[in-house]
């Protein structure tokens, strides 16, 4: 089997979600914001604040780009879907999905920006980022699971029903 990549703003759901669904179709769980801290040594927002958030992102490319797993469910950082390198990698071994939440929802959610490990330039706000990754998510989606208003489990479902729909894209061949 292929790995499922969930792609989405910080506060989608990625990792919560990706942990369930990974469970739910039998797979494993690969955190990429957990990787890097543990092959950095340190937090992420850490490492943003040593190297801005494009010096961030090349750390955090290089790390995707040398992921090597199969019959993975795989919850990427939110920026990672702005990096060509890493997303054309993880796309070669499976199926992406586009966590989609709408901005005000997102804003609620996230209570943390200045600790969360966010690739965000000084000055920049959630609006700006929001505005900015749309696009990229898009690009790289082969489904979009609008989660606003869902909660875990359901979104849980409508990723599984994604997988499940497009089973010979998640299959080897």
């Amino acid at each position: 089997m292929r790995n499922v990549i969930l792609i989405g703003m910080p506060g989608c759901g990625k990792s919560t979600v990706g942990v369930l669904a990974a469970k739910a179709l039998t797979m494993d769980f690969v955190d990429t914001d957990l990787l890097l801290q543990r092959k950095a040594g340190r937090p992420l927002q850490r490492m943003v604040d040593e190297l801005g958030a494009e010096g961030f992102a090349r750390v955090e490319e290089a790390c995707v780009c040398d992921l090597n797993v199969r019959g993975a469910v795989i919850a990427t950082g939110g920026s990672v879907a702005t990096e060509d390198a890493a997303m054309e990698h993880l796309r070669e071994g499976g199926l992406v999905i586009f966590l989609r939440l709408p901005l005000e929802a997102l804003s609620r959610r996230l209570r943390n920006m200045k600790t969360r490990g966010i690739a965000m330039e000084k000055g920049q706000t959630l609006r700006d980022l929001y505005e900015r990754r749309q696009p990229a998510y898009l690009k790289w989606a082969d489904a979009v699971v609008d989660a606003d208003g869902l909660g875990v489990e359901e979104t849980v479902a409508r990723v599984v029903a994604a997988v499940r729909e497009r089973g010979d894209e998640a299959r080897e061949g």
